[in-house]
């Protein structure tokens, strides 16, 4: 049975990080469902590009494998304030799933809410400076237990394939995908996976 990944998407989210993700994921046969996080299946991305989601956040009952939080500065501020963001997030922590935020998403969605606990994350500028329940790396993509975290944009490939290996474990796979779309910074026996 594939694996399943749930990307959350409120006004405001970075659609470069979030399409990349998902393009990755499919890649290597992860299902994925964009959940909006708000009233409406339709959400308008951090450069006004409107996106219609699977599914709204609302009576989400189903587990997924990974619960993928995307950045955009207006974006995570949205799904910081969103409860339901932050019971679907713990519920998913608390069985192990991964939990995979990049650029801000870490900081402020769970920085914001104490759902670091503890482990290494990294993030975008600045925003460390005002989380306690977190260890700050500074690195591109950073990984403690059920926790992935990536840097920002920039960094979204290696994030999204250290993700997606992660999640199916299929070296070959991912390997191709990456050489396939002559993404030449990840391999399966490189970066944080080889630590």
């Amino acid at each position: 049975m594939s694996k399943q990944a749930a990307v959350l998407l409120a006004p405001g989210f970075e659609e470069a990080e979030a399409f990349i993700l998902i393009d990755v994921l499919n890649r290597l046969h992860v299902k994925v469902t964009t959940v909006a996080c708000h009233d409406s299946r339709e959400v308008l991305s951090y450069h006004a590009v409107p996106v219609v989601a699977d599914v709204l956040l609302a009576g989400l009952e189903r587990e997924f494998d990974a619960v993928v939080i995307p950045g955009g500065p207006e974006g995570t501020v949205n799904l910081a304030a969103n409860p339901l963001v932050t019971d679907f997030i713990r519920r998913h922590d608390e069985a192990g799933k991964w939990i995979a935020p990049i650029c801000s998403a870490a900081a402020r969605v769970l920085g914001g809410h104490h759902l670091l606990k503890g482990r290494r994350y990294t993030c975008s500028g600045d925003l460390y400076k005002g989380v306690s329940d977190g260890v700050y790396t500074g690195e591109d993509v950073a990984e403690e237990g059920n926790l992935i975290s990536g840097k920002g944009l920039g960094v979204t490939f290696d994030f999204a394939f250290q993700l997606a290996w992660r999640l199916t474990g299929d070296t070959a796979t991912a390997d191709f995908q990456a050489e396939h779309i002559y993404y030449d910074n990840w391999r399966s026996d490189s970066g944080i996976n080889a630590r």
